[in-house]
């Protein structure tokens, strides 16, 4: 950040207890994390409280620490404030404030009920062949993460990639009150975290904050294939950008730039291409776009990445030679291994996209694992879909039906909604936690078979996919 703590203590309205510090690291809220020149925040959580552990991170370097009461053992500068989290967005919107003022930095948001998480990471490699650019580590996409995101920008950061997240009404228009956005891309509205909005007419109304927190003039990028994200282009006074893996979105209202694929195949790694049509701004082109992610939903993803790039002037040739040269940066998802041998059984096909699951994305990565699978017998360990509220029995049905559709040899359902998983297919072996899918999962392998794993992280079905992958993808 490099900042002085008195600045800190300004731009939160707090009180600087003790002699003024320069913190020259960013700002951190787990105290094992803390480096020389930090500032960590003492947030008080809903299990632990951030001020118990500020000896802790003062001892890894933190220079100073910003927390909600003096904490008397410590010895370095202390910013107090009456809440800490706020105090984190008050400071990232005022540290993001100064560095627009004195530099050329650009901001974009992507949220979307699947798919964020890859599409931060692709973009962010993408940006930052061009320029210095900062994108979020793993999930970063909350009240803390985005923040935290924030405030490792520096004066000579061109482009600030931000995946947000919303589990409720307001999130999002919180996240852009900190952050206003050059760039707001809607990937797709389903029915993640539906238990916290309560209907999907709801929820797109809640994801629809992304592209009203654009800054006058700004782009927003709308997936065309679907229609609750497309209608947000509706009373939007900035540049609207729509992609689509299906046509040619470019006639849809208020279109003032589109990119689109045709011809789009699936390679046997599960590796989708495709060729691109391109209009926006000055490029009109096409090209043929080989993606090194695995299931073909990654079409869509990749779209929204080059919507993104190309409404921030990037050249197309240099954006495709990107993506190809990208690589798959957080774990968990999608991630296929080289086969293996384990518990005395050969060539194990592991496929693990287990760090999230809500119904859009269990969707996908079934379909994708069908097609990986290609003629082994295809084995699915599935956890519970979490915050999904009073439609969470059905939606789980609906999984099982989907994996007798797809001809799944083998089905084990863990936690709460695994009877009704089952439900939907008399085949699933429902079991309570992921011990008992490791001893259900071993009688069921098979020489030459292939093995997928998902379900929200709370599940912890990852759990059972670093055994399987030895250790792996951590």
């Amino acid at each position: 950040m490099n900042r002085t703590a008195k600045w800190i203590a300004q731009a939160v309205c707090g009180d600087l207890v003790g002699n003024d510090v320069a913190v020259t690291g960013t700002a951190q809220t787990d105290s094992r994390e803390c480096r020389p020149g930090d500032l960590f925040i003492a947030r008080v959580g809903e299990s632990s409280d951030g001020h118990d552990f500020a000896a802790q991170a003062v001892a890894n370097g933190a220079v100073a620490v910003l927390g909600e009461r003096q904490i008397p053992t410590i010895t370095v500068p202390q910013i107090v404030t009456s809440d800490a989290t706020l105090a984190l967005g008050d400071l990232a919107r005022e540290h993001l404030k100064d560095l627009r003022a004195t530099g050329e930095i650009t901001v974009i948001g992507i949220t979307g009920s699947a798919g964020k998480t890859t599409t931060k990471d692709l973009l962010g490699q993408i940006l930052a062949t061009f320029a210095p650019t900062v994108f979020p580590v793993l999930s970063f996409n909350n009240e803390v993460g985005c923040p935290l995101t924030i405030l490792r920008a520096e004066v000579d950061t061109k482009y600030l990639v931000l995946e947000m997240g919303a589990s409720g009404t307001g999130h999002l228009r919180y996240l852009t009150s900190i952050a206003p956005l050059d760039t707001a891309v809607e990937l797709m509205v389903g029915a993640a975290h539906l238990g916290g909005f309560g209907s999907i007419a709801a929820l797109a109304e809640a994801k629809a904050e992304l592209v009203q927190g654009l800054v006058p003039g700004g782009t927003a990028i709308l997936n065309a294939d679907d229609p609750r994200v497309a209608a947000m282009s509706s009373g939007l006074e900035g540049r609207v950008v729509y992609f689509s893996a299906q046509r040619d979105p470019g006639t849809l209202p208020g279109a003032e730039g589109a990119v689109w694929a045709q011809r789009i195949t699936v390679g046997a790694n599960g590796q989708p291409s495709f060729l691109l049509h391109a209009q926006v701004g000055h490029v009109h082109g096409e090209s043929m776009v080989e993606v090194p992610l695995v299931g073909r939903h990654q079409v869509s993803n990749t779209l929204a990445a080059i919507g993104a790039a190309l409404s921030a002037g990037l050249p197309l040739p240099q954006i495709v030679q990107a993506i190809a040269s990208s690589r798959r940066l957080s774990p968990h998802r999608m991630t296929v291994h080289e086969p293996r041998d384990f518990e005395g059984v050969r060539d194990i096909l592991v496929i693990d996209d287990s760090y999230n699951a809500n119904p859009d994305s269990m969707r996908a990565g079934l379909v994708a694992a069908a097609e990986l699978s290609n003629g082994r017998p295809l084995v699915t360990v599935l956890g519970d879909m979490l915050e999904l509220g009073d439609d969470a029995p059905k939606l789980h049905r609906q999984v099982g039906e989907l994996t007798a559709e797809l001809g799944v040899a083998a089905v084990i359902a863990v936690g709460d909604y695994a009877e009704d998983l089952a439900t939907g297919n008399p085949a699933v072996m429902a079991v309570k936690d992921v011990q008992s899918a490791k001893e259900a999962l071993i009688p069921l392998l098979l020489d030459h078979s292939a093995v997928f794993l998902k379900g929200s992280f709370g599940s912890n079905v990852w759990h059972l996919a670093e055994v399987l992958t030895q250790g792996e993808g951590k």
